[in-house]
């Protein structure tokens, strides 16, 4: 019984991997660059929602779509004044500004709101479901993070394969130039992506601090490297392998610290990864591309 508890609370991290890897791939399938300042939107987002709950007084389902909107706007505003103008240019300096955007916003929260922890009061108003005569608990942060992963991944590949605009981020993400050629916008599309992205962000974040509720500047640090991590993991650009990459690297990470030990944890996790990649380069449900030279 204790197995399958693991089991489920793997799950339940694996699941807010996932949504934030989900944004990682996003940007990385259409706009072909890893926006390293996505774990700190998480942060963003997960501040904007303690403020309107403990200052504001507001309910906990409007803080969490002020957080999606203050994150939807940063994710746009970050891409417009720092991305766009590097366009075309080496990744090497979009990874470089990457890096100086997530310091930025680790800093500037530290300036408005200061270094010290705060506790975050969940969100999630479901019990607990007691099992097994109490040897099972499921939380409602478990139930809520789950059916929330999944939802989220049925409306994106609906949301890809069904709409106008979804159908305008895969023919920006096959063929920019060629895409442009046939009247899409490409600016347009890709801020819509960094939009959507950020959005989810703000739900990670949020769902995040509700199972660990501890928000400081760093919270979206450690999470944000291992939905990366996810990411590529399952294939980074397939919506699916974010999916079940993030399962699968939450499942890894706690029964790693179960039976083997906390502080190797990260070690184990990567380890996994890097055979992974070895075996399949473009990850597990990614698509390996040959370019002729």
């Amino acid at each position: 019984m204790q197995i399958l508890q693991y089991l489920i609370n793997g799950i339940s991290i694996g699941a807010v991997y996932a949504i934030i890897a989900l944004g990682y791939t996003m940007v990385y399938g259409i706009a072909k660059m890893l926006n390293f300042a996505h774990g700190d939107i998480i942060m963003v987002g997960a501040y904007i929602s303690f403020c309107v709950t403990n200052y504001l007084g507001l309910p906990a389902f409007v803080s969490v779509i002020a957080a999606m909107a203050v994150c939807t706007l940063l994710g746009i505003l970050i891409e417009k004044l720092a991305y766009m103008p590097l366009r075309g240019t080496p990744s090497l300096a979009v990874l470089i500004t990457a890096i100086g955007v997530s310091y930025f916003l680790q800093n500037g929260a530290q300036l408005i709101w200061g270094s010290a922890p705060k506790n975050f009061a969940s969100i999630v108003p479901l019990k607990p479901v007691f099992l097994a005569g109490g040897e099972l608990v499921i939380t409602g942060e478990v139930i809520v993070t789950i059916l929330a992963s999944v939802l989220i991944m049925v409306g994106l590949t609906l949301f890809t394969t069904k709409t106008k605009i979804g159908k305008a981020m895969r023919a920006v993400s096959e063929d920019r130039a060629a895409a442009q050629l046939m009247g899409i916008s490409v600016n347009n599309t890709i801020s819509m992506t960094f939009a959507i992205g950020s959005a989810l962000a703000a739900i990670a974040g949020v769902l995040l601090c509700s199972t660990v509720p501890t928000l400081q500047p760093t919270t979206g640090a450690m999470p944000g490297i291992r939905a990366f991590t996810a990411a590529v993991f399952g294939g980074i650009g397939s919506i699916p392998g974010a999916m079940l990459g993030g399962i699968l690297l939450g499942i890894i990470e706690t029964f790693s610290k179960a039976f083997i030990s906390t502080q190797f944890s990260d070690a184990i996790v990567f380890s996994v990864l890097i055979i992974i990649l070895l075996v399949k380069p473009a990850g597990l449900l990614g698509k390996q591309i040959q370019e002729k030279v």
